[in-house]
Parts: structure tokens; sequence; C-alpha cells
């Protein structure tokens, strides 16, 4: 009786790391605001953030408690309320913080949030929705078109704002939702391979290596699909490697400059490229112990950019060392693993498919967000879950943690 009032009491092992790593991000931004020369920017944040989880904490304890046959039930219509208003954030959306430039934040008197937050949910929702009421795992590329739009239609209108960090994170989704339904590794492939051969089109050795590897695959494949299917991931594959130059050409100068930055710090060492050069100096100076709470030099002299949220993890590298940074992968390598736990446990598949789908979600998040502080990912923008400062994204990440209890408390 206590579990069925109380749902969360019997996931501590998965609530304990979201709290930690929740507490553990306050008193990061807390040091964050600790600079010899105080920024106003950047003081009280801390407490702020504090509010939020506070509040945060308030929505596991109510949402948690709520059947899954409401969130099957609603989850097309939250989606589309969601998609809708991430369009309407394309015409009267504002920029804030590190996404000053963008249109990503619709704001109301006194409040201020990211659409796209709420619409990854939304995404997970009704994507699993749609491959649990399937009779068998998808077996042809056709079965993933569905699924592909859904997902689809977000991420362009979020490519719109433009943030191609947060439009990552709907790619994540797709993958790992596809994945758990059970579509084999081929279909997979070959679903991801277009994307891949338009990160390879800006070599030409490099795409023609995997284009024809595309190439082998499907004639070893060619037995599990229709023609028209591996006629569309060829044409799919010759118009990434297409579509690259222009492409690239419509990117804003500062997208450019990032990439560019990116295989070449030192192309613009007092630019762009001051982020990443910045970012990886903190996180070198740490050593094993770090210089101590509040005490990173990098930070406090403010030599260390958007130290509050994009490159937080730099903050913790500077500070705790390689023992700190450590201690945070393996408590989110910890939380991903109950999530996988609790996914395989799941007696709902469309419980299971949410479950990991939220899991994509955060580790894409975790994989971008810290590959971009030590120089192996692009910097794009995107914060890391539950220690970056941000009231949309912290809010949202525990909403998220309130369904997944509520997910895997059902036994139906």
């Amino acid at each position: 009786m206590k579990k069925s009032l109380l749902p969360w009491l019997g996931h501590l092992p998965f609530l304990a790391p979201v709290l930690m790593l929740s507490l553990f991000g306050v008193a990061m931004i807390y040091s964050a605001g600790v600079l010899n020369i105080p920024s106003p920017v950047t003081q009280g944040l801390w407490l702020r953030q504090s509010i939020v989880l506070g509040g945060s904490i308030v929505i596991l304890f109510a949402v948690s408690r709520v059947p899954v046959r409401w969130f099957d039930w609603t989850a097309m219509p939250v989606y589309i309320v969601a998609v809708g208003v991430l369009a309407a954030t394309l015409v009267i959306g504002t920029g804030a913080g590190t996404a000053e430039g963008v249109r990503s934040f619709l704001a109301i008197p006194g409040f201020r949030f990211q659409p796209a937050e709420a619409a990854k949910l939304a995404t997970v929702l009704v994507v699993a929705r749609l491959l649990a009421r399937r009779d068998s795992p998808p077996q042809y590329l056709r079965d993933l078109l569905v699924p592909g739009l859904l997902v689809g239609l977000p991420l362009v209108l979020v490519l719109g704002q433009p943030d191609i960090g947060t439009a990552m994170a709907f790619v994540g989704i797709f993958f790992a939702v596809i994945y758990w339904a059970g579509t084999p590794w081929p279909l997979i492939v070959f679903a991801a391979s277009p994307g891949v051969a338009l990160i390879l089109s800006f070599n030409t050795i490099a795409w023609s290596i995997g284009f024809i590897l595309v190439l082998v695959g499907l004639y070893l494949y060619r037995y599990r699909l229709y023609l028209v299917e591996s006629l569309s991931v060829v044409v799919a594959n010759l118009a990434a490697g297409a579509l690259a130059q222009p492409l690239w050409n419509s990117l804003h100068d500062y997208q450019r400059n990032r990439l560019l930055v990116f295989l070449d710090p030192e192309l613009d060492p007092r630019g762009d490229g001051w982020h990443l050069i910045q970012s990886k100096v903190a996180v070198g100076s740490g050593g094993i112990l770090g210089k101590g709470f509040t005490e990173g030099t990098q930070k406090r002299l403010d030599f260390l950019p958007e130290q509050h949220t994009d490159f937080i993890f730099s903050v913790v590298g500077e500070e705790l060392g390689f023992v700190g940074t450590s201690l945070t992968l393996l408590l989110f390598g910890y939380l991903f693993f109950k999530m996988i736990q609790m996914a395989e446990e799941s007696q709902n598949l469309f419980a299971g498919l949410f479950v990991f789908g939220i899991m994509g979600v955060w580790l894409t998040h975790v994989v971008v967000n810290i590959g971009m502080t030590v120089g192996v990912v692009p910097i794009t923008g995107i914060p890391l879950p539950f220690i970056s400062y941000g009231g949309s994204f912290l809010l949202t990440s525990w909403l998220a943690a309130a369904i997944v209890v509520a997910m895997a408390s059902d036994k139906s």
C-alpha cells in the first residue's frame, strides 16, 4: 500500500543519483559565481537553481503517482501542443544567456522558458506510444518512417531557431527508442548513414569510403529490404553529399567558426577559439585533486566562458580535478545503468520505451557537453543534465524523472 501511495520510495536507487547530481549542480553554480571581480550576471544563480530544484521535487511527488495509461492517452495531444508552441517560438521567441543570438525562449511577464525542453519530453512520449502499439519490432526501413517524421518535425523547428545542440538531443531520442523497440542493427545503421554521410562529405575521400561501405551493406542485406528502400538509402547518402556545401553556406558565421576552431582552435585564439582553449586549460590544470572548491583560477579570473552553463564541467575539472570529474561520470554511468534496468524490468513496452528514450536524451547531453569542454566534440551550446544552470532544463529533467518513476511503478 505504501509503495502505491509513494512509488518513488521503491526507486531510490534511480532518484538518488538524480538528486545528488542536482545538489552538486547547485554547488558548482555557486562556485562558478565566485570571481575575483564579482559579476552581477552570475550572482545569485545558485539560489534560483535551488528554488527550481525545490519545485521540481514537489512535481516529482505529484507526477510519479499518475497512472501510465494517462500518459498513453495524452501523448499525441501533448505532442501537438508542444510542436505548436515550438513553432510559435520561431516567430515570437527571444534569446537568453548562451542562446542570446537564437529564438529559443518564450518570455511571459516574470517567467522565461525554453519550449524545446518540453518538446523533447513530448516527442519521447509520442514515439514510444507509436512503437509500443506495433504487433512486432520494426523490420523494414518503411517502419521507421512515421517515427522519423514525429522526431524530425520538432528537430527541424529547433534547427530553425537555430539551436544545433538541442537538435542533437532529438537525434538521440530517435535512435534510442527504435533500438529499444527491437529494430535490427543493420536498419539502424542504414537510417543513420545519411547523417554520417553529411558529416563525412566535407572530406571527399572519407565520404567515398563511407558510401562504398553503405553499398556493400545494402548488398549483403538485400534480401531483407525492398528495392525502393535500398534506393532511398542510396539517394539519401548522395543528397547528403550534395547538400553539404549549401548547408555550410546557410550557417551563421559564429556556427561556421565554431566548427573551424574545433579542428584548430589557434585559427582564432582570441575569438571563437577562446572558449575551447580556456576550457581545455581549466580542465587540464586541475590535475588529480583539483585546485579546491571555488579556487579555480581560470574561473575566478573570468577567463572561462559560460562557466555556469555550457562549460560548468570545466569548473568541475579545474576545482575538483580528475577525481571530481571521474566521480561525476561514474554517477551519470550509474544513473544510466539503473535506467536500463528499469526499462528491462518494465512489463509495459510503452513504459520501457519511454525510460530508454529519456536515457537517450540525457546521454546525448552528457556526451556532447563533456565532449565539447575537452575538445572532442564541436561547441554547440548544450547543458549538462542536472548540473548546468537553467530552470527550464532542470524542471523538465525532473519531470522526465517523475514520469520514469511512474512508468517503472506500473505493473500492468
